[in-house]
This record gives C-alpha cells, structure tokens and sequence, in this order.
C-alpha cells in the first residue's frame, strides 16, 4: 500500500516539475503572450508618418492609403504629419523608430535628396537612407508649373524670357530646401540658363497658401495639389517636367517640347525602419499591394491628379537606390544654401 503511495506521489511530483518548466520556458520565449505562441501583427494601431503639413501630395496619398492599410491589416492605421526640415525631422523620426511595423513613413523622392544635403550644409545627418526601408511606391508624377491666374506670364516662353530681363527678380515657394519643389526649379535653371529666387515654406499646403495670397510669383508642386486651383481658374500651370503630356492637363507642354530637356517625378512611398522582421515586412508588403488595387483608393488619388503608379518592393528598392544616385550629383552641384 505504502509502495503505490510512493509511486504516485514520484509521479504527480514529476508532472508538476514538468508543467512548471513549460510554463517558465513559454513566458520566457514569448514575452508572457500565452503558451508557446507568438503573437500576430499587428495587434494595435499602426502610425503612419507624413513629413509634411496637411495639404501636400504626400497627405493626399497617406490619407486613402491608410484607410485601406487599417482595413486590410485589421487594425487602424492613423496619419499623423510630423513637418519641419523639408520633411527631414518626420523622415528621421521613422528611421529612428522601433523596428516592429508600428511606425511607417509615407515619404516624397525627396527621402533620397536629404540626407545628402545634410552633409553638405556640415551638419550631422537626420537619418541615412539605409535607415529606411522601402516596401511600395504608389505614385510618381512630374511637377508642374503654376502660377496665379492673374500673372502676366501666358505661357513658358514668357516666364523664361521675363526671368532673363530681370536675373532673381521672380520668385517662388517649395517645401524646403532641396525639397521635392525645390529641386525640379533648380533643373529649370540650369536647363534655360536663368535665375530665380527661393522662398521656402514648410510644406507644399503653406507654398500653394503663399502663391494665392500674393506672397510668391510661382510653385512648381505635385498635380494633385495644385489640380483644383487650376480648375478653378485661380492658377495658370504653364509648363510640366514629365516626358510626355498629362492626361488631367492634356494642354500643358512638357519642357521638353519648349526646347529644355530636364524631367523630374515627385513620387511617393511607403517605407519602414531597417531592421523589422522580415514577417512584418512581408506581411505590410502583401497588404500595400491590396491596397494599390483597391478601386477606392485608387479613384481618390486619380481624382486629386495624382494617378497610381505602383511598384513593389523588390523593384522599388532599384529605383530609390538609382534616384539617390542622381539626386546626390545634383545636390552636390547645388552646394551649400544660405
């Protein structure tokens, strides 16, 4: 009798030291979240950054696409625009940021053009693009051309002619320097041997506010934010950096066709800290490629001008990595800004 006792005493003894080293073994592997099982993404709120204030291409993209990332990832992903620094202080805030997919940036191709003007200025940079890692583009369009209604330039040729007579006496807004806006009049510049001034702002929204309130003479800006001020007759565009006409402005002429061969896109993109999981990439990747077929999302960006040209991961990581070679050349021909 006393032999079954003992025995059953060495085996309920054995199960419960058994039992305890799994439990210890599945909080510590994964952190508390049940036993030996770990837990999906994403489980909160996603933060997407914008760079930028409300009003510019890179808000107009974000906002759509962020209601389409929260319903396909199950969980909302909230914008919340970080400006300052041409979009510097938001970029590098999000290259700084914990690796786990709960912070994203939706950058402009000016991402590329930053941290290389930070070295030039002498200043340590906000983030490296190695930073950052770039998961889909969404659009890419040329910049256009405007000015009031009410200017005196009708067309390119008249712009350009006046700039000529009057050497940095016509002036004009961006985002910041070496920013999206700043950087295609630059091109201009070199590309018809004129000179202009420089008036920068803290975003695209504030430059758009300053030309219709007479502050500035001109912005060259993402279609999709100057768009319905054209529409509504208080812009004139005058000219585009695309290789061919746009389809929302089949009578604006490309530079090219006025005799000055320069082109520049402002495209857009989702991108991540370096370091996340490969999981969480792959799965933030498959949900943006969802979300750029979404007939939602695509009709709101289309119908701000700014129609959907979509590249995934492997692709788009080629094209930031040969833009961030031909915007350094170009930022470095810039040099030091005062």
């Amino acid at each position: 009798m006393q032999k079954n006792k003992d025995l059953w005493i060495h085996i309920w003894s054995r199960c419960y030291r058994c039992a305890t080293l799994a439990f210890i073994l599945g909080i510590s592997a994964w952190g508390g979240y049940g036993f030996c099982q770990p837990v999906s993404f994403p489980v909160k709120p996603i933060t997407l950054v914008v760079p930028f204030p409300p009003g510019g291409v890179a808000d107009i993209v974000a906002r759509p696409v962020a209601e389409a990332l929260g319903r396909e990832l199950g969980q909302p992903v909230l914008v919340e625009n970080r400006a300052g620094a041409g979009g510097g202080i938001g970029m590098g805030f999000v290259a700084r940021s914990k690796p786990d997919g709960y912070t994203m940036l939706l950058a402009l191709s000016s991402v590329t053009v930053i941290p290389e003007a930070d070295v030039i200025v002498g200043r340590n940079p906000m983030f490296a693009l190695s930073d950052l890692k770039p998961i889909a583009r969404f659009t890419a369009d040329p910049t256009v051309l405007v000015v009031r209604a009410d200017a005196p330039w009708r067309n390119l040729k008249d712009f350009l002619e006046d700039a000529k007579k009057r050497p940095r006496a016509i002036n004009y807004g961006s985002s910041g320097n070496y920013g999206t806006m700043h950087v295609p009049m630059v091109m201009l510049e070199m590309g018809a041997g004129v000179s202009f001034t420089h008036v920068p702002f803290t975003g695209a929204g504030p430059a758009i506010v300053g030309l219709l309130s007479g502050q500035i003479d001109a912005v060259a800006s993402g279609p999709a934010t100057v768009l319905q001020n054209i529409k509504a007759g208080k812009l004139r565009a005058l000219a585009q950096w695309g290789s061919n006409r746009l389809e929302l402005l089949p009578d604006v002429h490309t530079l090219a066709e006025d005799g000055i061969n320069v082109q520049y896109a402002q495209w857009s993109g989702l991108f991540l800290p370096a370091g996340v999981p490969d999981s969480v990439a792959l799965k933030i990747k498959a949900a943006a490629k969802v979300v750029a077929s979404d007939s939602r999302v695509r009709e709101n960006i289309s119908n701000a001008g700014s129609p959907l040209q979509y590249m995934d991961t492997g692709e788009f990581e080629k094209y930031v990595q040969a833009d961030s070679k031909k915007m350094a050349e170009l930022v470095k021909h810039m040099g030091k800004l005062d």
